[in-house]
């Protein structure tokens, strides 16, 4: 008997479709419109086709800025992925001690964005703040409104900060989604801490680990208030990133055109980096090399 299918379910989801209809789709369609046209009144535009695309991709300040996030966004995670995981192995396993380490450890990510970044502006002042004071008392000469190194080391450890927590909470779940008759046979075999961590924490958690790596990624890639209320960009234009550079053309300069046909580009550059990050590590451990 041949069954019948019923796909009256898929009504139960068309609100769904409804919300991203006007809530992405729509809005990226208002951008595509503006990226090819210049709009010069409501009833008088003009249609440019790709020269806004031209001119945006050969702007040396546009990169500038594209050098400066990947490099951000590379010492982000080649800080936080180790740091989360290191985190998550050293907190207790049960008990009241791992429900406290769990709930300190997620405080910082409850923390608006825009808070965080005043905290951080504070906190590094040579004047009033208390890492800024220690610093300069150790006899290094810290200024991060003046100094691009010293402005990079603090958005750095600011992000890192904020958003290992997330990743180190991604970790703890999944080390404690291992089964435990996997440590019971490395224990059996003799197997060393490293040997665990090589052979059975670290196989069990890419999934996990691809997670946070598109996560953090993500995040890293379109970071926006923390930089802009620690340093505004500055000095200079040395913590000015790709958001900042396209609020700075969108709302500083109002050139809605260039604008547009930037926010295009930089949605296909993470969605190009998202791609291969994850092509990349669905293919790790697959293939084998022949004996």
């Amino acid at each position: 008997m041949q069954k019948i299918q019923d796909n009256r379910a898929w009504f139960l989801v068309l609100p769904v479709f409804v919300t991203v209809a006007f809530s992405a789709i729509i809005p990226l369609m208002t951008v595509v419109n503006y990226s090819v046209q210049d709009i010069l009144g409501p009833d008088n535009r003009v249609f440019v086709g790709t020269e806004f695309f031209a001119g945006v991709l050969t702007d040396p300040d546009l990169h500038d800025a594209l050098v400066r996030q990947i490099m951000f966004s590379a010492i982000i995670l080649a800080i936080e992925i180790p740091l989360g995981i290191a985190v998550a192995r050293a907190l207790p396993v049960k008990g009241w001690r791992a429900s406290l380490s769990l709930v300190v450890l997620a405080l910082p990510l409850l923390i608006p964005w825009n808070v965080v970044g005043t905290i951080w502006q504070i906190f590094g002042r040579g004047d009033i703040g208390l890492a800024g004071y220690v610093v300069n008392a150790l006899g290094i000469d810290y200024n991060y409104t003046a100094d691009p190194l010293a402005a990079w080391v603090t958005v750095i450890v600011m992000d890192v900060w904020h958003w290992t927590p997330l990743v180190a909470l991604l970790a703890y779940a999944g080390l404690r989604a291992i089964p435990d008759a996997y440590y019971q046979a490395a224990q059996i075999d003799g197997a060393s801490a490293w040997a665990v961590f090589r052979y059975i924490q670290l196989p069990k958690l890419r999934g996990v680990l691809l997670i946070a790596l598109l996560l953090r990624f993500m995040d890293s890639f379109m970071i926006y208030t923390e930089p802009f209320v620690l340093t505004g960009g500055g000095p200079g234009n040395s913590t000015t990133f790709l958001s900042q550079y396209l609020a700075t053309l969108a709302v500083g300069q109002f050139d809605l055109g260039p604008a547009a046909a930037f926010s295009i580009v930089y949605f296909l550059i993470v969605l190009l980096f998202c791609f291969v990050f994850y092509t990349a590590l669905q293919n790790v451990g697959r293939s084998r090399p022949a004996s």
